[in-house]
């Protein structure tokens, strides 16, 4: 797929900012702070209704703006054009597909876009929710029917949680209801994100070998929320009286995680930085490829910084992937990065929320 053309108004720095994109490798190249990073937030959004960078959804607006919206041209693969449009006025999304309203979920359906940029090793160093997100993604791109049984087990979720918290503790049978429809989606979660991590691991197994050949062999791990002993309903029912101590639900879906382990780093404190970077890069390439293999077409992906956080070495071997995959590359930099010297691509020159095209 490719972004064809892209607007942005009022994100961050972005007073009004229109560019026509090309298919392949598009750079971005300016000062830091001049607005780069947000112009490949933008396609982040479409993708997934939030942004790669931490902090309040309330700093995506810009400063004295009253609207923040995104509008794209969207062709795939077989030739379809989708106009697709994300704007936020106040706390709530808003999304529109070729003129119509519709639901987020749809529009974040048609437009996929992976990035790798400064907070990636996240996904290996920090939190599980991080790695669930990822996971989670991915799944939904590949799995008809996630997103309604992801939703059937987050009103469950909230439902149970609430009992939990109930000043005086509800009677059982305001519990068993929630906890039998929170145990069927769980399960039905399980599976589709065992059976996408077993079509993922030859993706990875590939990336890795390349990216990061001095680790040896790895595994992947993937530890659903609770334990396989029992079914989790009656863990739920057994569980209950510590969960109204905690407040909260301590086991589903919602606790699931997954780790790499590696035959040279048996423990994710040994590998470097630099390391932790690789190998969430291998994840996200090993993810566009499995989407790519389903889909038939590859995701947008977006380089944040490339030339910081990865060696001229690596960005070659990344860049040479991408260009053979045929994907359309968003990627920053404060200047042209010397693995795509020589190599054909759009440049444009971004200076205080403003771009101007270069090559």
């Amino acid at each position: 797929m490719r972004l064809e053309q892209l607007r942005v108004r009022g994100l961050r720095c972005l007073t009004e900012v229109g560019v026509a994109l090309d298919p392949g490798v598009n750079v971005f190249v300016g000062a830091n702070g001049a607005g780069k990073t947000s112009v490949l937030e933008a396609a982040f959004l479409l993708s997934h209704a939030r942004s790669f960078r931490s902090g309040a959804k309330e700093a995506l607006l810009q400063r004295g703006a009253s609207q923040l919206s995104i509008f794209a041209e969207l062709r795939h693969a077989d030739e379809r054009v989708c106009r697709l449009g994300l704007g936020r006025g106040g706390v709530r999304w808003e999304a529109k597909l070729d003129g119509a309203s519709v639901a987020l979920g749809q529009l974040v359906g048609e437009c996929a876009v992976v990035c790798f940029e400064p907070g990636s090793h996240g996904l290996i160093a920090g939190a599980a929710e991080e790695r669930r997100r990822y996971l989670d993604w991915g799944v939904f791109h590949v799995e008809h029917g996630f997103l309604s049984t992801w939703r059937r087990y987050q009103r469950a979720l909230k439902q149970r949680n609430s009992l939990l918290r109930a000043p005086s503790p509800p009677a059982d049978e305001l519990f068993a209801p929630w906890e039998a429809e929170l145990a069927q989606a769980a399960e039905q979660i399980d599976r589709q994100r065992y059976s996408y991590l077993d079509r993922l691991r030859p993706k990875l197994r590939d990336g890795l070998a390349g990216l990061l050949p001095e680790l040896g062999t790895f595994e992947l791990r993937y530890r659903r929320g609770w334990s396989d002993e029992l079914d989790l309903a009656r863990q739920l029912r057994e569980q209950r009286g510590k969960d109204i101590a905690r407040g909260h639900t301590t086991l589903g879906a919602h606790r699931a995680d997954w780790a790499l382990t590696f035959e040279q780093a048996p423990l994710r404190e040994h590998l470097s930085r630099g390391q932790e970077k690789l190998t969430a890069l291998a994840c996200l390439l090993a993810q566009a490829k499995l989407y790519a293999e389903q889909r038939g077409e590859w995701p947008i992906v977006c380089l944040d910084d490339l030339a910081s956080e990865l060696d001229l070495a690596h960005q070659t071997a990344v860049v040479s992937l991408l260009l053979a995959a045929d994907a359309q590359v968003l990627l920053t930099g404060t200047e042209l990065p010397a693995a795509l010297q020589g190599l054909p691509a759009r440049v444009f020159h971004v200076e205080q929320g403003e771009l101007t095209r270069l090559l």
